[in-house]
């Protein structure tokens, strides 16, 4: 009798304890229970007859200001977060920073609407009008290299500096990727999970896995067990169809601020991976040869290329990154 008693209680326990942990792990897809390591202020929009608003952090130099300041693009599955060290570095230097989420990440609002690196680069253009910041250097990480490259076509006399850091789009993902519909990417977002990121990160992301890039974990995969995941997942392909459909390659050659780029040079990121064959993704993403293509196209520009070093130097070899950035700036 004992025994029959003991099992429904211990499943009702198990039970309790999976509720508690899914509760802990829980994150609002607009990230409101994630502190960053600076005060977020909200910059408002009106786009498509809805009011949304962008989420950004502007951060003074703790040392003598030098009057200049640097704008951080984040990549498609991070936001502001992952660049405190970076911000550490370049305030400590005299540099005023301004760290937005872009518009459908991070912090920012999520809206369904038509998702343009063109209208992207606009908002952050008013962002940087309405701080009163003239001119800045712009460092784009990953798909916020993509956005900085546009930035700079756009606006190249608010452009001090170009920064490509492991930016993605050094191919036209059209020539060799399969063709998929925002609806087919949504249901493919929808079957997201926190293993399924962290599994993804640690094969794509980075050379070796280190137990303090779990956070990085923590936040893109919390968002899963969020009631309003499905509007993040709508996001999410729509933003991919934006990469897929808004190439930059074809413009590097129109460049005209001075650039750098910063490559890891055992980078294998290719947008829309898991659409290839494994002898397909043999072909495409090699980051040692694309950085170098990369920068002989772009009129000027310097390439700083880092061994043994993946998508996100930043983050994996923080000091390198961070001497090779000052060097550049």
């Amino acid at each position: 009798m004992l025994k029959k008693i003991a099992l429904p209680i211990f499943i009702l326990c198990c039970t309790a304890l999976t509720a508690l942990a899914q509760k802990t792990d829980t994150l609002s897809i607009t990230l409101e229970n994630v502190k960053y390591a600076y005060p977020v202020k909200y910059f408002p929009i009106t786009t498509e007859g809805q009011d949304v608003r962008m989420a950004y952090m502007d951060i003074a130099p703790t040392q003598l200001a030098n009057g200049r300041t640097v704008m951080l693009f984040h990549g498609k599955n991070f936001g502001g977060y992952y660049w405190t060290e970076v911000i550490k570095s370049l305030t400590s230097r005299g540099f005023r920073v301004v760290v937005p989420d872009q518009i459908g990440f991070g912090k920012s609002s999520k809206p369904f609407i038509h998702y343009s690196f063109h209208q992207m680069a606009a908002w952050n253009k008013a962002l940087l009008d309405a701080l009163g910041i003239q001119k800045a250097s712009i460092l784009g990480h990953s798909m916020g290299g993509m956005l900085a490259t546009r930035f700079a076509l756009m606006y190249p006399e608010q452009t001090e500096k170009l920064l490509l850091e492991n930016p993605i789009g050094l191919e036209d993902y059209r020539r060799f990727i399969p063709y998929v519909t925002t609806e087919e990417q949504y249901k493919s977002e929808l079957k997201t999970t926190a293993e399924s990121v962290r599994k993804y990160y640690q094969s794509s992301y980075f050379t070796l896995w280190k137990p303090e890039y779990e956070e990085l974990v923590r936040i893109a995969g919390g968002v899963t067990y969020s009631a309003d995941f499905p509007r993040w997942a709508k996001v999410a392909a729509m933003t991919f169809t934006m990469i897929y459909e808004q190439p930059v390659v074809y413009e590097f050659i129109n460049i005209k601020v001075p650039t750098v780029l910063f490559i890891g040079k055992e980078d294998r990121t290719i947008v829309g991976k898991g659409l290839l064959s494994p002898d397909q993704q043999a072909l495409y993403g090699q980051y040692r040869f694309l950085g170098k293509q990369t920068a002989a196209k772009i009129p000027g520009a310097k390439i700083i290329e880092f061994d043994g070093c993946g998508h996100i130097p930043h983050i994996e070899i923080p000091t390198e990154f961070t001497v090779a950035l000052l060097g550049s700036l």
